[in-house]
């Protein structure tokens, strides 16, 4: 356990994270991972020569596919398309298989990462899948270790837990040991904003391995005293800045679990102990959030000097709604009067209501297209616009420079542009001249 001195400086109480990364497998799934195949061997549901077969954000598979090599299993995880490229390398270091399904669709969709391995574990004969969202032995794993390991390392003095909301083994199970011990003690989920858990629909978010988009059989409710819903942004700031000024190399949902944790002990008094659970290190998100470049394409970092956020502001206030889409099942017809309505000539195609992820963004619709189509058949005008939807449009972040937004807009007619890491407006060439000819002789750096 390690005591958060300088982020936690100057708070009520002391904040100190219990940081799982010294696990075979580096992250608190570890212990899930083996109790439930040593429970299934037991049972009889898992014979020599098995196929273990999961969906997983990753460590939950790292830690089955250690299990399964020491124990001769086959492998097969299915993650969606959010996850690291860290990840994936590191099951397959293992010799697991791996099929990446696509995040932005219900569970029950078919191509989604549950309902896939569902027909896997169907198909495979021998297939045994833990389903760590349901699976008792999720949450019994962490009542039977790490539980007691939090209350006898702060000797019975932890009064506050604060943990990521996943499959809610880890939470629930600890949840649950602790206040057998103590009643009184606390007990706070970290939640993504979006996820069920804090009130969201479960659609998409950034953050890896915690929140859901559904209600697992593992999260217990009557453990958990209070939700704290925390931005993608501030999870990324937070994880590279316990990184910097800790010297703790974590992760996004690292970042949720102590955003969270500080706020819980914003309200807490001198004899309080705030304990967060930290499940992972960071080394499996440095091609995400330890990488400037994608942070900053996503919206969360900002350039210096003058930058696409500037660009978009500098609209006539009320000249535009911030975000024009159409949904996919929307008719042609339906997409030409809202560009007609507001003066666009480009429009995004996406999925679900504002605020919308960039995951949900399907393609876009031009009206040169649409003129095009519709001149060679007029019945185009009611079929839905997915059917003659084109790509998505490029993205760049809002603080990114003005000098890349022109260089693209030169082979792209329009910019989705994203603001922590959701579209957030449409950035057109028109938008462009008109910031930079009211910029002419205001000393704006040339492209």
């Amino acid at each position: 356990m390690v005591r958060l001195g300088r982020i936690g400086g100057g708070l009520p109480c002391p904040v100190v994270a219990k940081w799982e990364v010294s696990n075979p497998g580096g992250s608190v799934k570890d212990r899930p991972a083996i109790h439930m195949i040593d429970v299934a061997e037991r049972a009889g549901l898992l014979q020599p020569g098995g196929t273990i077969i999961e969906p997983t954000s990753g460590n939950t598979g790292v830690g089955l596919a250690i299990v399964a090599a020491q124990r001769g299993y086959r492998c097969i995880f299915v993650m969606t398309d959010k996850v690291s490229p860290e990840k994936v390398s590191l099951l397959r270091a293992y010799g697991a298989e791996v099929i990446v399904c696509p995040l932005a669709v219900p569970p029950e969709d078919p191509t989604s990462y549950y309902s896939v391995a569902e027909r896997l574990t169907r198909e495979n004969p021998g297939a045994f899948r833990p389903n760590q969202y349901a699976n008792p032995a999720n949450a019994e794993a962490h009542a039977l270790s790490t539980g007691p390991e939090i209350w006898n390392q702060t000797d019975g003095r932890v009064t506050h837990f604060v943990a990521g909301a996943g499959t809610g083994g880890t939470i629930s199970g600890v949840g649950r040991y602790l206040k057998s011990m103590n009643p009184a003690v606390r007990i706070i989920a970290a939640d993504p904003e979006g996820s069920v858990y804090s009130g969201g629909s479960g659609r998409p978010y950034l953050v890896e391995g915690v929140g859901e988009d559904f209600w697992p059989d593992n999260y217990d409710p009557a453990v958990i005293d209070e939700v704290v819903a925390v931005s993608d942004r501030d999870s990324f700031m937070m994880a590279r800045r316990v990184t910097e000024e800790e010297g703790l190399l974590i992760g996004g949902s690292c970042g949720t679990a102590v955003t969270a944790a500080l706020r819980v002990a914003e309200r807490c008094g001198r004899d309080d102990l705030v304990v967060v659970l930290l499940p992972d290190s960071g080394r499996g998100y440095l091609s995400k959030v330890f990488n400037d470049e994608w942070m900053a394409r996503f919206g969360f970092l900002e350039s210096e000097g003058v930058t696409v956020a500037q660009v978009a502001a500098a609209r006539e206030p009320g000249s535009l709604p911030p975000l024009v889409y159409v949904h996919p099942e929307s008719t042609v017809r339906d997409a030409i009067l809202l560009m007609r309505k507001h003066g666009l000539s480009q429009l995004p195609v996406a999925k679900g209501e504002m605020p919308i992820a960039a995951a949900e963004v399907m393609g876009a619709v031009d009206e040169l297209r649409l003129m095009e189509r519709t001149f060679a058949d007029s019945l185009l005008l009611d079929r839905p616009v997915e059917d003659v939807m084109g790509p998505p449009l490029p993205t760049i972040g809002s603080g990114q420079p003005v000098e890349l937004a022109v260089r693209l807009l030169d082979s792209a007619p329009a910019l989705l542009v994203l603001d922590g890491g959701r579209p957030r407006t449409v950035l057109a060439r028109t938008d462009m001249l008109t910031f930079l000819s009211a910029q002419s002789g205001a000393g704006l750096p040339a492209s």
